[in-house]
């Protein structure tokens, strides 16, 4: 006892510094299983909640973007067919990843690990979507930078510095952080969405020189051509890094325990 005690009167104070990552560490808020496998007392949102986040990460202003430049290039109707035929393979390929991820909690680094690919098989896929979030990320700062400009005259060194510091208390907050901002702007951007057609039906706008339209590529008339429709599939293909992204957000799904919480757990994961 004697020893404890003398053990205990030369032990240095703890420090404000170290103090205060202590409570850092402590505070799961700062990160909200945001890598690896999520404990099931995590996953505590409710399914709506889960799902409007996720839809959220899959509303990033390059799908309009690449949209409008795959139909200047291409044509509208091998741009359409080529987006149902990209929706329809980033449905399939994404769904059983989705499921997996949801019903164990895992991420896609760990996911991959256990479809056999290994720790460097892994590694690779991580390499990748890192690569693909920081290049739209990359984008979005254009994008959004570039509007500043124009409706506010903030110059773009100074809209790229605003972008990148706004985002900063999202991610080291995790998903209660990310889940709170879409709550309150999914419907914000949903109006966006609708507004342009309300506002082209409004005005009279020639509908048929949108769908007739050819593309640079596509010749005087419209026609569906098999090689540009392919093209415009392949600019198309290049978000299926994207279902990484889902799967960090449906991940959070709480664990369904009757029939009706199974079927809305069903109906979260192929709507995200």
């Amino acid at each position: 006892m004697a020893e404890s005690v003398q053990n205990a009167e030369i032990a240095p104070p703890v420090s404000g510094l170290r103090r205060t990552y202590n409570q850092w560490a402590a505070n799961e808020t700062l990160e909200d299983f945001a890598l690896r496998f999520t404990a099931r007392r995590a996953r505590k949102w409710s399914y709506g909640l889960v799902v409007n986040t996720a839809l959220g990460s899959i509303s990033f202003l390059a799908l309009e973007a690449i949209g409008g430049a795959i139909t200047l290039t291409y044509g509208f109707e091998n741009a359409v067919v080529a987006i149902l035929v990209v929706g329809a393979i980033l449905f399939l390929t994404g769904l059983p990843i989705a499921y997996h991820a949801a019903k164990s909690g895992v991420d896609i680094d760990l996911l991959t690990r256990g479809a056999g690919f290994g720790y460097i098989g892994s590694t690779v896929t991580s390499l990748v979507y890192a690569s693909f979030t920081f290049i739209f990320f990359a984008l979005e700062a254009v994008i959004l930078s570039n509007a500043l400009e124009m409706f506010f005259g903030i110059p773009l060194w100074l809209g790229y510095l605003l972008n990148a510091l706004i985002v900063i208390p999202l991610v080291t907050h995790g998903f209660t952080r990310i889940a709170g901002f879409q709550k309150l702007t999914q419907p914000i951007w949903v109006a966006l969405q609708i507004a342009p057609f309300i506002a082209l039906a409004f005005i009279g706008a020639d509908v048929e020189a949108w769908t007739e339209f050819s593309g640079r590529l596509g010749g005087e008339t419209a026609s569906f051509n098999i090689v540009l429709c392919a093209a415009a599939a392949g600019v198309g293909l290049s978000l299926m890094a994207q279902i990484g992204e889902q799967v960090d957000f449906l991940r959070f799904l709480p664990e369904p325990k009757t029939p009706r919480e199974r079927r809305i757990w069903w109906a979260s994961v192929i709507a995200a």
